[in-house]
């Protein structure tokens, strides 16, 4: 096994990339890359066969832990550096001791037909990666984000996905008006009316609407959706986090009442 690329300069081109990537949550756009922070998130992405760009270790990872050596077949290239230097690459308050950078695909053509979750202006990049981590989950595959909403793959919402963008077809920049070609019908969550979920006839598949977490769903939007869905919460609350109501939403449309 070859001997990594050893980098010890803090200013090397390399090393200045991925602290733009890992600190700007936009920075993936303009590198076409995004920086994979942490053993879970390349592990999913290799248990997805993909290709890593760079994979980059601290020394004592390197020494230490023989089994990440495992994954060096899977990158264009292996850099190992000081710990030190690695620790200035994180945006962690417990920086990981290993890292890899990987080219963020083209976005595909909206699938039609697919289950589909919208996010309408989303703003916590917490909330996004969940909502994310529980579409992968439940089998909802596209995740259409409307401008506005947090960016999909910056270091925050590719940290609390664990590892779900990489199942995911994900599009965003889009405008309501780029959801009218959606064959499926639009339902859009709301604490005060509509069809109360685990009762009603779900139409299956569908695509989930999200709305902004003070806001709620633009009008525009709103005004193209099918139904509105209610979640029971008999406790009383006014309404649930966006992220936990869309867990319960894609949980209800695999076991409530539906159309086929």
């Amino acid at each position: 096994m070859n001997e990594p690329l050893l980098i010890t300069a803090r200013d090397n081109p390399l090393l200045q990339r991925i602290r733009k990537i890992a600190t700007d949550a936009g920075g993936y756009r303009k590198a076409g890359q995004v920086w994979l922070e942490g053993d879970h998130l390349i592990g999913a992405a290799l248990n997805r066969d993909l290709v890593l760009d760079e994979l980059l270790f601290s020394e004592s990872a390197w020494n230490e832990r023989a089994d990440w050596r495992a994954w060096v077949s899977r990158a264009r290239r292996v850099v190992c550096v000081p710990d030190a230097l690695f620790k200035t690459l994180s945006g962690l308050e417990s920086p990981a001791r290993v890292g890899a950078l990987w080219a963020v695909p083209a976005a595909p053509a909206i699938d039609t037909a697919a289950a589909s979750v919208v996010l309408d202006r989303l703003q916590d990049a917490g909330n996004v990666g969940s909502i994310l981590r529980s579409a992968a989950a439940f089998g909802v595959r596209q995740v259409l984000a409307v401008k506005g909403t947090a960016a999909l793959w910056s270091p925050k919402v590719l940290r609390a996905g664990m590892g779900a963008h990489f199942g995911l077809h994900l599009i965003e920049g889009l405008s309501p008006d780029d959801l009218s070609v959606l064959d499926v019908p639009l339902l859009a969550t709301s604490s005060h009316g509509g069809l109360l979920l685990g009762e009603a006839t779900l139409p299956i598949p569908c695509a989930w609407v999200l709305g902004h977490e003070g806001q709620g769903v633009d009008a525009a939007l709103m005004g193209r959706c099918a139904h509105t869905v209610r979640i029971p919460q008999p406790g009383g609350e006014e309404s649930l986090n966006v992220a936990a109501a869309a867990a319960v939403c894609f949980f209800a449309a695999t076991v409530g009442p539906k159309r086929q």
